[in-house]
């Protein structure tokens, strides 16, 4: 597929009757947003046409951001019974060939588990963007990052599907514009994870119009109502979601592991602080790698050799290159606001490597700089 070029006319969305705007970010902008409030402008960036939502906390602005941006760009949304009816119409909304995409959180993920399985299944690009709250069950509206081996793996299937890790609103920006670029281009449900924290908390960024930096912006297409008939004007569309027999169901599934394989390399990110010759290393994602990377910052100035591999995609895991930095490492220390979430991911990456694990497991809890520096203190000392 190829992208939309910056002069053509379709990357400008038509506004509604009475409206005079047109690009929703004029070149580059300097703001002071919330989370959620992010997602929304970047959604409409990306040039999504429409959102399918269920109130739950802490996402509830996403959905009140994008009703208010959307009469202004030709934009639309429905809110539905349910977290499980807001997946399935976002399926809908792609398979009638528009950017559909839905955001919600904690319960609200379970439920959305089920058509995001399908969407799996059916190669579908949608896109969920997921603020992370305690649990189990209802818990706390506030912060975790107690959803990730849900998000990465989801319901009954394999888990062919692009998990972001954001760390900040500026990441929550760009990858929320990158999900729908990355969906569509790779046909694979893409999932933006970020937390309570990233979803109410305020914050400096540049917001910006991601055709006036040059980006291609790929074009969504319709998998039904095409016009033509079926196998004589163009070939039929198969989109299933279920087989007759076990057989059937392999053959197909071996066709998705090997195209997930295959563009895993292209779609997997990372970011390495101070990892060459690093004694101990810390491995942290989302909003606790902030932290750990302060943490890096100020344990290197007292001279010590500590360094910081965050994870961007946790799902493909650069696994390759974790492996990499840890095998220059002594230690290792594993940090996150859950239960050794993404400590499971790390050793199965690790799988064969010999090296210390230690942990700072702080389940439904905020990571502060300074719990990590003394943390990495005891295991140096």
């Amino acid at each position: 597929m190829t992208g939309l070029s910056e002069s053509t006319s379709a990357n400008r969305p038509a506004a509604r009757a009475g409206s005079s705007a047109t690009i929703p970010v004029p070149g580059e902008k300097r703001v002071f947003m919330t989370g959620n409030e992010v997602v929304a402008w970047a959604a409409i960036a990306a040039r999504a046409d429409i959102m399918y939502g269920y109130p739950i906390t802490p996402q509830n602005e996403v959905m009140h951001y994008w009703t208010r941006l959307a009469p202004k760009f030709g934009k639309e949304f429905l809110q539905t019974e349910d977290e499980l009816a807001a997946g399935f119409t976002t399926i809908g909304g792609v398979l009638a060939g528009k950017k559909a995409f839905t955001a919600t959180a904690g319960p609200g993920n379970i439920l959305m588990q089920e058509p995001a399985s399908m969407a799996e299944m059916m190669r579908l690009p949608v896109v969920v963007v997921i603020m992370q709250r305690g649990g189990p069950s209802t818990a706390t509206v506030i912060y975790s990052q107690q959803e990730v081996i849900l998000t990465t793996f989801g319901g009954n299937g394999e888990g062919f599907r692009i998990v972001y890790s954001t760390s900040g609103l500026q990441e929550l920006y760009d990858y929320t514009i990158k999900a729908f670029n990355t969906a569509w281009r790779y046909r694979f449900p893409v999932f933006v994870l970020a937390d309570g924290y990233q979803a109410k908390m305020r914050e400096p960024l540049t917001i910006y119009d991601p055709l006036a930096r040059g980006m291609e912006l790929v074009p969504p297409e319709q998998y039904v109502g095409r016009p033509g008939m079926p196998g004589v004007d163009r070939p039929p569309g198969h989109y299933r979601n279920t087989y007759n027999t076990e057989e059937e169901l392999y053959e197909i599934l071996q066709g998705h592991v090997q195209e997930y394989e295959r563009v895993a390399p292209e779609i997997m990110e990372h970011e390495s602080l101070e990892t060459e010759d690093a004694d101990l290393l810390i491995i942290a994602h989302g909003v606790v790698g902030r932290a750990a990377k302060q943490a890096v910052e100020q344990l290197r100035e007292e001279g010590l050799k500590v360094g910081c591999f965050r994870p961007v995609t946790l799902r493909p895991l650069s696994a390759g290159a974790l492996r990499d930095a840890v095998s220059r490492a002594k230690r290792i220390l594993v940090v996150e606001s859950a239960y050794g979430q993404l400590g499971k991911l790390v050793r199965d990456a690790l799988c064969g490597l010999v090296v210390e694990m230690f942990s700072l497991y702080k389940p439904g809890v905020g990571v502060t700089p300074e719990e990590v520096v003394i943390r990495s203190k005891e295991l140096i000392a």
